[in-house]
């Protein structure tokens, strides 16, 4: 069993930020795979079913982002996830817009949700995807920025990335992450 997350924040007033990207693509994941994400659980919302030949649980945690450990670290003991059956789908302020980047552990490199998960689960020791959503222009505090919707020349390619990455995590469940690190990491958004 592995256990993808998406990390976002709830709620409508949220839906269509840059911090909710891990959301967009968890969903977007559980679609093309036909999980139903409406279980309710582990301070979340859950589906259950299978990615290729691989059985998976796709998590949102219904927490705020802060706050988000203490979603992941109940699925995590209820369902005796090993480190490396843990994949966080996450944004990212230091990858340009349209960057994936797969990565085995590591810091939260200031990223709440992140901080919040290694605090509770003791360890960074899972995999993570990482999702460019770019800096704010100078001037704009990095909170407004990443909890307002992406711009327009963003919004225009947000469908290309969010697929992309969906089937960058599909590779990730049935190839593990060096086939996933191999095939997305350098890949670039064409216009």
């Amino acid at each position: 069993m592995k256990l993808i997350v998406g990390l976002g924040n709830p709620g409508e007033r949220y839906r269509l930020t840059r911090h909710n990207i891990g959301f967009m693509v968890a969903e977007r994941l559980a679609a093309r795979n036909g999980l139903s994400l409406k279980r309710r659980g582990h301070q979340g919302i859950h589906g259950v079913g299978r990615v290729g030949n691989e059985q998976v649980t796709v998590l949102l945690p219904q927490t705020f982002m802060n706050h988000s450990g203490a979603s992941v670290g109940s699925a995590v003991r209820s369902l005796g996830i090993a480190p490396g059956d843990l994949l966080v789908i996450h944004d990212d302020l230091d990858l340009d817009y349209g960057r994936i980047r797969f990565r085995a552990g590591g810091g939260h490199g200031g990223h709440n949700g992140l901080r919040h998960i290694i605090q509770v689960l003791g360890h960074g020791d899972f995999a993570r995807c990482k999702l460019g959503i770019g800096r704010p222009p100078a001037g704009q505090e990095v909170v407004d920025y990443v909890l307002r919707p992406f711009g327009r020349d963003q919004a225009r390619r947000l469908e290309e990335l969010v697929d992309r990455a969906a089937e960058a995590v599909e590779l990730f469940v049935t190839g593990g992450l060096q086939a996933a690190m191999n095939k997305f990491n350098n890949q670039v958004l064409t216009d």
